[in-house]
């Protein structure tokens, strides 16, 4: 996966953390391709404001400083986990074809589990139904796959709740949309000598 170019602000605190030692200006952002959990130091003197996008490349960035890394679900402040499914929501609707691909695309994990039943809420059955219409013709639509796949759970509803899910760290191994966690760093225990 490349790196993050854009992220939306999911809370500005002027003021730094209220738990932090030190007072400095601090971001909570997501990645809008893989929705990376970052904190950032915003630039002295700029604003930020939630919902706002931000460029966080490697070229010169007009609003933010230093991207101080990634963080886990549990550390967003509750002003994050506010805004963050609606921002997910805005994402997925105004990308709507990068997510609509995959239902075209989607293919099987293993012999006996394929993408699409990661999503909540379907099962065998709308798997198969749903890859026997997409046999015949693509998807041009979120609408289409209802109207073609009887009972098949909210396509966009049923994305979103799979991104949540994986934001908040899935029992389930395998990550669609979302940026895998870094596997921890192994810990460098020395010999000793006898």
């Amino acid at each position: 996966m490349t790196a993050e170019e854009n992220a939306i602000v999911l809370d500005f605190m002027p003021t730094g953390k209220s738990s932090a030692v030190r007072t400095e200006p601090m971001a909570q952002i997501m990645g809008k391709d893989y929705f990376t959990l970052l904190e950032v130091t915003p630039k002295a003197g700029a604003n930020l404001s939630v919902g706002e996008e931000v460029y966080i490349g490697k070229d010169e960035r007009a609003k933010v400083e230093l991207i101080k890394g990634r963080i886990m679900f549990k550390d967003l402040t509750s002003n994050s986990l506010s805004e963050l499914e609606g921002i997910v929501t805005d994402l997925i609707e105004a990308n709507g074809e990068k997510y609509l691909n995959f239902y075209n695309n989607a293919r099987g994990i293993s012999l006996k589990r394929h993408q699409l039943e990661l999503l909540p809420g379907m099962g065998k059955k709308h798997m198969l139904d749903l890859l026997d219409e997409r046999e015949k013709k693509k998807f041009d639509s979120f609408e289409e796959i209802t109207e073609r796949v009887k009972g098949v759970p909210d396509p966009k509803k049923a994305v979103i709740k799979r991104i949540m899910e994986e934001l908040e760290g899935p029992d389930d191994k395998h990550f669609i949309f979302v940026r895998p966690p870094a596997a921890p760093k192994k810990q460098f225990y020395p010999r000793k000598r006898y």
